[in-house]
């Protein structure tokens, strides 16, 4: 399993809205100009943070972003989530998909362990873990 940029960046967000909070909202330029991140691609990750209720946004010139929630409140494999989808190491463990062999499979056990130590350590560390 590889973490893809949006899911990296979208954690380097978060902690830079946490960072930075100081009850103002925060513009994107600003984030982008901090974390080395285009703007562009700082829209498509602020969207899909936004979609799911993590942030606060404001239009204008005092307009930007802050956090929705205090960082203790978010579990990094949320945010993870948000922007990768499944952290599953591999496809058949997917809740949708079904696999023939899952019965016979002597690989089966190992895999779904590994998906529980990856759910388990993500889910227990928080925005505020990370910023200390």
């Amino acid at each position: 399993m590889k973490i893809s940029t949006k899911g990296r960046y979208a954690l380097r967000v978060m902690v830079d809205l946490a960072l930075n909070d100081n009850g103002q909202y925060i513009s994107l330029n600003d984030i982008a100009k901090r974390q080395g991140i285009s703007n562009k691609y700082l829209e498509q990750i602020i969207a899909m943070l936004n979609k799911k209720g993590y942030l606060l946004a404001a239009r204008g010139i005092s307009g930007g972003y802050k956090l929705a929630k205090e960082p203790k409140m978010y579990k990094v494999g949320d945010i993870l989530r948000a922007t990768e989808g499944s952290l599953k190491p591999i496809y058949c463990l997917e809740e949708d998909k079904s696999c023939d062999r899952r019965d016979i499979c002597k690989t089966h056990d190992f895999w779904q362990g590994l998906d529980d130590v990856i759910n388990n350590y993500v889910d227990s560390k928080t925005l505020e873990d990370l910023i200390k």
